[in-house]
């Protein structure tokens, strides 16, 4: 596992939208990070451009010292997990 570093990451659609706006982070190795928020708010998208599903608009992402911004989703070494934090009482 290694760390992982952003350095103002932000998505634009072609349609304009922006859907990250400057995000800065720093995951040290080995700590666990969970992304929360509401509906529509950019954790898929982050974690996507993090993978390397997605593609960043601008801003750097790490892995260790790589900058992986370039660097196929199978050769980036990491994986994430989408569960859905939600309870609908009856």
């Amino acid at each position: 596992m290694a760390a992982i570093k952003i350095k103002d990451l932000e998505k634009i659609y072609d349609n304009g939208f922006k859907a990250v706006h400057g995000i800065n982070l720093d995951i040290e190795e080995g700590e666990f990070m969970v992304f929360v928020g509401p509906s529509g708010c950019a954790k898929s998208t982050t974690l996507r451009m993090i993978a390397g599903l997605e593609s960043a608009s601008s801003g750097e992402i790490y892995i260790g010292d790589r900058k992986v911004n370039d660097v196929a989703p199978k050769d980036r070494g990491i994986a994430w997990c989408f569960k859905t934090m939600r309870y609908t009482h009856k």
